[in-house]
């Protein structure tokens, strides 16, 4: 069970993965080894999976975010998968419930390779697309 230190822990985690352990306890009131001890708990017991940046994908020349909500015409899911997890442009992909089967996000340069990738899911089913135009949060 997590106490409130440990979710303090958390969110200082998510706000800059690069905190050192020392200054993580200067925060929280511990040692750096006592939080590196939490940390460490955290990451055996699944509530910590991975530590990740975020970059900014117009940056990268990644200015075109689209949001497509595939509409499955075939029970081949898994061939669908391993399409979703072997393409780069699709930076999430999550199973709903409701209207859709799948909702994926992508990050593309240009129309071009959003129709690309639109065209390929084609082979899968049918999808709609919103494109984002502005990030709120």
């Amino acid at each position: 069970m997590l106490d409130q230190t440990d979710i303090k822990i958390l969110n200082l985690l998510k706000e800059n993965s690069r905190l050192q352990w020392r200054e993580i306890g200067e925060l929280v009131h511990l040692t750096g080894q006592a939080v590196a001890n939490r940390i460490k708990k955290m990451e055996q017991s699944g509530v910590i999976e991975k530590y990740t940046i975020i970059s900014n994908n117009s940056k990268l020349g990644k200015s075109l975010s689209a949001y497509i909500t595939v509409f499955m015409k075939t029970s081949n899911h898994p061939a669908f998968i391993q399409f979703v997890k072997s393409n780069k442009a699709i930076v999430e992909c999550h199973r709903i419930s409701g209207d859709g089967c799948y909702l994926i996000k992508a990050n593309v340069t240009n129309e071009e390779n959003l129709m690309c990738l639109l065209n390929k899911i084609l082979d899968f089913g049918n999808y709609r697309l919103n494109i984002s135009i502005d990030k709120i949060k």
